[in-house]
């Protein structure tokens, strides 16, 4: 589980243009690894952003939407909840209206995720958009995928079948991020016990069940199936190569400090001994000038005796009256 500084860190690096990513959070990595905390925390931290994988293609184009468009995100959210509650209640009419609403929805959406693609740099593929379009559809029938998508931090596309919740597993880099599913798990089981009063088990309901001649979206042919899954593994080849590009201009610049402070170091050393060795000649003059200046010191104070003796046989030659 990630921690609220790595939740802090990631939500502005899944929000960049798709191919900025890797070396945003290499450079984010290295700020960890500089700043003044606790040093086995500030590791973990670093190793952490180090391993945010990079998102699909598809849930990049997502994670702009919640960066940028998050207004269209919460309506799909609110629409969905509305969805649960007409299906709770059965409501095959309104079921009706907000299955026509979605599709309106889904497909301003989509556009607006393949605007905002080509704004940052990256246009998306049909076969791109259609995951997108299926990512958005499963916000509308689990509350967790909402979060998930509305989280900006997306890693994969996502599914749902109309029966089973959303499976959410490795979907989002920072999972503790989003809220627990325990209201959604009781929900579904009838009770915090897991049962329906009397003790029988609970049958499973569809999320969204179909409730009178509501319309359903039929489902990809295994073709189209297919296509998106080749499309998907040509985006991660795709990933995949710009992460190896991305160690390698690491490794690279590593290579280049270290020749660097080599260098540096071999100087500073050369430097060193140089600097020994005018102190040790310095030393040495200076105990020659100290040995040479107490010479001559005292031979100066000699010579003031001399010249002081010198004048006092002069003024006594001078006093002393001539035979």
């Amino acid at each position: 589980m990630g921690t609220p500084g790595l939740a802090g860190i990631a939500g502005p690096l899944y929000a960049l243009p798709y191919g900025e990513f890797v070396a945003a959070r290499t450079a984010a990595a290295r700020r960890v690894s500089s700043e003044n905390i606790a040093a086995a925390g500030q590791r973990a931290l670093a190793a952490e952003v180090r391993a945010l994988p990079k998102p699909s293609l598809a849930a990049w184009a997502v994670n702009m939407m919640a960066a940028h468009s998050p207004e269209m995100l919460r309506e799909l959210s609110e629409l969905g909840t509305s969805m649960q509650a007409a299906q709770s209640a059965l409501d095959a009419a309104g079921l009706r209206r907000l299955a026509q609403e979605r599709r309106q929805l889904l497909s301003g959406a989509v556009k607006a995720a393949r605007e905002l693609a080509v704004r940052q740099g990256r246009p998306i593929s049909d076969a791109v958009a259609a995951e997108v379009e299926q990512t958005l559809r499963a916000a509308t029938t689990d509350a967790g995928a909402a979060a998930a998508v509305q989280s900006g931090c997306l890693l994969r596309a996502l599914s749902a079948d109309g029966v089973d919740v959303v499976d959410l597993a490795g979907a989002v880099a920072v999972p503790g991020s989003l809220p627990a599913r325990e209201a959604d798990t009781r929900a579904v089981h009838g009770g915090a016990d897991g049962g329906l009063p009397g003790g029988e088990p609970p049958a499973v309901q569809p999320r969204l069940r179909v409730a009178g001649k509501a319309q359903v979206t039929p489902a990809p042919s295994a073709v189209e199936r297919a296509r998106a899954r080749l499309q998907e593994a040509k985006e991660s080849a795709a990933a995949a190569v710009d992460e190896a590009r991305g160690a390698a201009a690491e490794l690279e610049e590593a290579a280049a400090d270290t020749r660097r402070l080599a260098d540096e170091a071999h100087e500073l050393r050369r430097r060193l001994d140089l600097a020994e060795a005018e102190l040790k000649a310095a030393r040495k003059r200076h105990e020659l000038a100290a040995a040479m200046a107490q010479q001559t010191a005292r031979a100066a104070d000699r010579e003031r005796r001399k010249e002081v003796l010198a004048r006092e046989r002069m003024l006594r030659l001078g006093n002393t009256p001539e035979a």
